[in-house]
Formats: structure tokens, sequence, C-alpha cells
């Protein structure tokens, strides 16, 4: 089975950072995608020590990954990456998915789901 999320290497390495700063070097890192942001769907990230009945599972670069069923359907093929510029790194996410994306490039619509757009 291909992987839904793809995480560079580099993008693994910081999750890994984050997750021993924060004591939670057994948790997974869940990625999903929820309602709202001004384009309507919203990406979510973050650490959980829980894997749910209908949750994907994969292992990357010694990261293990978490999805949602539901997050699956907009989030196949999505890679994210982690990038080190002068004024300090960020995550980005490049989601073959998305056919409109907000400025801040954090809230997306894809053509089978508008999500719930908010005010910015």
């Amino acid at each position: 089975m291909s992987e839904i999320v793809i995480l560079t290497e580099s993008a693994a390495s910081q999750i890994k950072q984050m997750m021993k700063e924060s004591g939670e070097e057994n948790a997974y890192f869940r990625i999903g995608v929820y309602g709202g942001g001004c384009s309507g769907l919203s990406y979510a990230m973050g650490f959980d020590h829980e894997k749910r009945e209908k949750d994907h599972e994969s292992v990357q670069h010694g990261v293990r990954i978490l999805v949602d069923d539901e997050s699956a359907l907009v989030l196949k093929g999505t890679v994210i990456d982690y990038k080190e510029a002068a004024m300090g790194g960020g995550f980005t996410i490049n989601n073959p998915n998305a056919i409109a994306s907000c400025g801040c490039g954090s809230s997306f619509r894809t053509a089978t789901n508008a999500g719930k757009p908010e005010e910015c």
C-alpha cells in the first residue's frame, strides 16, 4: 500500500527533535484535516498516544504516523517537508488534492470537499 502522507527526511528529523524536546518520543505523529479556515479545510498536526480503529498507520524515517480515515481521502499523496530559512524554519505541506488555498497556506479545499470556510 502506498503512503497517504509522505514525510521528507528533513520533516522527520524535525518531528523527532520536537518529540524529544516535549518528552513525546513514544507518541505517534498524527496529521489530519478539519473543517475551517478561510478556504474551508485546515491541517492539524500533533502528537497522539492512541491509535483508533479507522486510523491508517505508517512508519517513515523512524516516525510513526497516523491519519484518520476521513482525512486520508483529502491527504492522499501529500508531502510534508521542513525547510530552514534566514528567519527560522517551518513545515511545508504540498497537497496535490488542493485546488485552492489561502494566503497563509494552512487552509485549502479540494474538488470534492469544500469544508467549512470561515472569515480570515
